[in-house]
C-alpha cells in the first residue's frame, strides 16, 4: 500500500516465518494499525476449506431491516463503529518473546512477582540441537510460599506455528486449574513438571500462557537449555540473553483489559456495528519495563493481555463474528451469557486458520474504518461467535494469539 507503513511482526507479534526470514520482523511502531505477515506456501494451502458465504447473510440481514431506508441499506455491507470504554486491571504480566529465535542456552526473561500474575512465553529453537524450554519459580520469601496455578495452556512444540497458537488458546480458555506448588525458603521448582520432559526440536516453536497466584515473591525465569539438562539446577548458571531488535519482553502491570460498550446495543435501530481489538488506535498497546535492563518496552499486539468484552443488548437477537484484518489468524475465544457457563469458539471453527483470503485494505479503506465506517469487501472473512437472544449482556474473553496477525474486528449484526 502506498503512503502507509505497516508493521511486520513475527510470530508472537504476528508473523509466520521460517528462521531464515527473521530479518523481516517487527518494525518500530509508527502508529500503524496493521500487523501483517509474509505468508509461506504451506500456510496458503487450506485443507478442507469451504466458503461460508457469511457476507451474503450480512447483506440480506441489513437489507431486510424493518424496511427502513438507511445508509447501510443503500450500502448494505457498511458497518458503523461501536464505541468502547477501556480500563486495565488485574495482576502482573510476565512476557517472554525476545529473543524469539533462540540460538543459545540462557535466560530469556526474568523478573520477580507476587500476587496475581500471568506468564507468557513464545520462543523457537533456532539451534541445530534439541532443547528444553522451561519456566522456573524460585521462592524469594524467607518462609514457606505457595504458588497456585489457576489457568493455563501450552500447545505441543511444532514447526506449524499457527497450530501451536490455536492449541494453546483452546487449552487456556477451556478450563480453570487449581494446581498448587509449595516452595520452601530459597527453593526452586518448575511451573509445570512436564517441561522437564518436553523436547523442542530444531525449528520448533513453543508457546504457553499460565495464570497463577503467588502468596509471596517468586523469581520467574524463562530459560532454554540442553535437552538432557535439569532446568532447576541449570538456571543459576545461565546468562541473561540480550533481547533481539523487536524487544518483545517485559513486565506489564494490569494484565487484564476490560472493554465496555458505551451504550446498550439496539439491533433494530443501530444496525450492523464493529469495534477493533489490538489496533493501537482505539485499543492501545501496553507499555512496560524490561526488568533485565530497566528499559521501557511496548507490547506490540497486547500479547498476554486477557480481554473481557462487555456487550449489553437492549432487545432483539444478535449474531457475533470475528474478522482478522492483518493476515492469517488462528485462536480461540469464549463467551458468557447470563450464567457462569461459557461457550468456547475456535477462531475459526471450520478451518485451522483464516484471514488469508481477506484482501489487504487500501489506505482509503483503512482511513474510513478508523474514522468509523467499515466497508466490508466481498472476500472479508468472518468467524461466527454465536448469538444472543433478547435483552441481556454478552461477555467475550479474548487474548491475541501467538502466531497470528492483528488487528481483528468484532462484528455485531441484527439476526434476521
Amino acid at each position: 500500500m502506498k503512503g502507509t507503513k505497516k508493521i511486520l511482526a513475527v510470530l508472537a507479534a504476528g508473523i509466520i516465518m521460517m528462521p531464515a526470514l527473521a530479518q523481516a520482523r517487527h518494525a518500530e511502531d509508527k502508529g500503524a494499525a496493521i500487523v501483517r505477515t509474509d505468508r509461506t506456501a504451506a500456510h496458503q494451502q487450506v485443507k478442507g476449506a469451504s466458503d461460508t458465504k457469511i457476507l451474503d447473510r450480512i447483506k440480506n440481514i441489513l437489507q431486510s431491516r424493518d424496511g427502513k431506508q438507511t445508509q447501510d441499506e443503500q450500502n448494505p455491507q457498511g458497518l458503523a463503529r461501536w464505541d468502547m470504554d477501556s480500563r486495565d486491571e488485574g495482576g502482573t504480566l510476565i512476557f517472554s518473546d525476545s529473543p524469539e529465535y533462540v540460538d543459545q542456552n540462557g535466560i530469556l526473561y526474568q523478573d520477580s512477582v507476587k500476587g496475581d500474575a500471568r506468564v507468557l512465553f513464545y520462543h523457537l529453537n533456532n539451534t541445530s540441537e534439541p532443547k528444553k524450554l522451561a519456566v522456573v519459580l524460585k521462592n524469594e520469601y524467607n518462609g514457606a510460599n505457595t504458588v497456585t496455578i489457576t489457568r493455563g495452556g501450552n500447545g505441543q512444540p511444532s514447526s506449524d506455528y499457527l497450530k501451536v497458537g490455536k492449541a494453546t488458546q483452546l487449552e487456556y480458555f477451556s478450563q480453570e486449574k487449581n494446581q498448587k506448588i509449595d516452595l520452601q525458603p530459597g527453593m526452586s521448582r518448575l511451573l509445570q513438571e512436564n517441561m522437564n520432559m518436553t523436547i523442542l526440536q530444531p525449528g520448533e516453536l513453543t508457546y504457553g500462557v499460565f495464570d497463577f497466584h503467588a502468596d509471596h515473591s517468586v523469581l520467574v525465569s524463562v530459560i532454554m537449555l540442553d535437552a538432557y539438562g535439569d532446568p532447576v539446577t541449570a538456571v543459576s548458571n545461565l546468562p541473561v540473553l540480550p533481547k533481539d531488535e523487536m524487544r518483545l519482553r517485559g513486565t506489564f502491570k494490569g494484565m487484564n483489559r476490560v472493554l465496555s460498550a458505551r451504550k446498550v446495543y439496539n439491533p433494530g435501530e443501530d444496525g450492523g456495528v464493529y469495534f477493533m481489538l489490538a489496533d493501537n488506535k482505539s485499543d492501545k498497546y501496553r507499555k512496560g519495563i524490561d526488568a533485565t535492563d530497566g528499559s521501557a518496552v511496548t507490547n506490540y499486539g497486547n500479547y498476554g493481555i486477557n480481554y473481557r468484552i462487555e456487550l449489553p443488548v437492549q432487545d432483539g437477537d444478535v449474531d457475533y463474528y470475528l474478522s482478522p484484518l492483518g493476515g492469517v489468524y488462528a485462536g480461540a475465544m469464549r463467551s458468557f451469557q447470563a450464567t457462569k457457563t461459557y461457550t468456547l469458539f475456535p477462531t475459526p471453527g471450520a478451518r485451522e486458520y483464516f484471514g488469508d483470503r481477506t484482501a489487504p485494505e487500501t489506505d482509503t479503506m483503512q482511513a474510513q474504518r478508523e474514522a468509523g465506517k467499515w466497508q466490508l469487501a466481498q472476500n472479508t472473512e468472518l468467524a461466527p461467535l454465536g448469538e444472543s437472544i433478547g435483552k441481556g449482556e454478552t461477555v467475550f474473553e479474548f487474548s491475541p494469539p501467538g502466531a497470528s496477525n492483528l488487528p481483528v474486528a468484532v462484528v455485531m449484526l441484527p439476526k434476521k
